[in-house]
């Protein structure tokens, strides 16, 4: 099987630390790349791709950009915590344009999901890709959407797609927490090969990780395209064992530092339930 999409891929995000990874790595391969974000490239342009500034909140814009591709690489968006208003229009609204594009052209769709969708449960917890969603913020309630989104897509209009929910996606890990949410770049590049090229995918979920021993997740959709992460945190495990942060909620969450921006609650709640 030929490692390059017969149908152009739709790239959102391409101006943003890992939609730059993507581009390089992706049109190395020698894809027919449609790149699009809201900012300007800031690097060359690969041969046989292109770029086209534009706005997730452009519908239209969106709908054109999507003509003729077989698939669309979803990285665009508000990618950190910020407030309901600032998330609302590129993350749901957005989410939404891109999910209609994808309809007219019967195009499959990698969700750039996030940890975030489940960051309210405890690290003790090891999850499988059907636990319960437990966003800790509003940009994660937005990757819980957008998983959502893409089941209702699926289930209604066929409309495959693979909803990877990222850890930390760095050059390195930097805190003892990415021992076990890390993901390289490579990994995450080799992963979007992998789900573009599939026969088929459904609607299902990949946790985003490199093979990292200290893992909170499990079970997930993987093998049903192909992917096993190469790369592993385990060899910085040493010099970052000790770097936490020494706050309780913090440490007791696997959405780390999310868990306490703008929180108001003083108490430390029972969980809902075990998994």
């Amino acid at each position: 099987m030929s490692n390059i999409p017969s149908k152009p891929v739709l790239l959102t995000g391409a101006s943003g630390a890992l939609g730059r990874q993507l581009t390089a790595y992706l049109g190395g391969l020698g894809w027919t790349l449609k790149l699009t974000d809201i900012a300007p490239f800031p690097d060359a342009i690969p041969t046989g791709c292109s770029f086209t500034q534009a706005d997730l909140a452009d519908g239209v814009a969106i709908l054109r950009l999507a003509e003729g591709c077989g698939m669309i690489l979803h990285f665009g968006g508000v990618s950190v915590e910020k407030p309901f208003g600032e998330v609302l229009g590129p993350n749901i609204t957005g989410l939404y344009h891109i999910y209609e594009a994808a309809r007219r052209e019967r195009a499959r769709v990698l969700f750039a999901s996030s940890n975030h969708a489940i960051g309210f449960h405890e690290r003790a917890d090891k999850l499988d890709d059907d636990c319960q969603l437990m966003p800790d913020g509003y940009y994660g309630l937005s990757k819980a959407y957008g998983e959502l989104m893409g089941r209702m897509y699926w289930f209604k209009h066929g409309v495959e797609n693979v909803n990877v929910r990222i850890g930390s996606s760095f050059p390195a890990p930097v805190e003892n927490r990415s021992l076990s949410t890390y993901l390289s770049y490579a990994d995450l590049c080799r992963l979007c090969v992998k789900a573009t090229l599939a026969p088929s995918t459904g609607s299902c979920v990949i946790w985003g990780a490199s093979a990292n021993a200290r893992t909170f997740w499990g079970d997930d959709a993987r093998a049903a395209i192909g992917w096993e992460p190469l790369d592993s945190a385990d060899g910085f495990a040493a010099q970052l064992s000790g770097v936490v942060s020494g706050n309780p909620v913090i440490e007791r969450y696997q959405g780390g530092g999310y868990t306490v921006i703008d929180r108001t609650r003083e108490d430390m709640p029972k969980p809902l339930f075990r998994t």
